[in-house]
């Protein structure tokens, strides 16, 4: 997996061996062995490579295309918690990870948000009210 990661990952950077090792600091043959699972970096190392690629440690590690529909690893922050299916009433079944990872619980209120060209947008309605609240009382977004 690491490995496999990690050889996506540069080849979708347009990054050399060299590359990596530079901005590692080690050797392109450490980088090589890394790429063919014959070693792993040690956890500093691994952080600095997240980091380089802008991906979670744990999707570095661990990610694994075949469960994402053959997608490669998504952006930090980003998810693809894959398909659902909208019932005859409209309604859709919000993945478990995604229920962890955005703290969803029985009885929370969402907002469902649309645009015409991107698409739908969920969110937590506390998250939206405080939103709405900031741009009544003239928030900008400006620094």
């Amino acid at each position: 997996m690491f490995h496999d990661n990690l050889l996506t990952l540069r080849k979708m950077n347009n990054m050399t061996q060299e590359d990596v090792a530079e901005k590692v600091g080690v050797s392109r043959q450490s980088v090589a062995k890394w790429e063919m699972g014959e070693t792993v970096p040690d956890l500093d190392k691994c952080k600095i490579l997240a980091e380089l690629f802008e991906v979670s440690l744990d999707d570095l590690a661990n990610y694994e295309s075949e469960d994402s529909g053959g997608l490669g690893i998504p952006p930090k922050g980003k998810h693809l918690f894959g398909m659902v299916t909208v019932g005859d009433k409209g309604q859709i079944v919000i993945p478990a990870k995604a229920r962890k990872i955005f703290e969803i619980a029985p009885g929370d209120q969402l907002v469902i948000l649309g645009d015409e060209r991107q698409g739908l947008a969920i969110m937590k309605s506390e998250s939206f009210l405080a939103f709405a609240d900031a741009v009544r009382n003239g928030w900008t977004g400006r620094s």
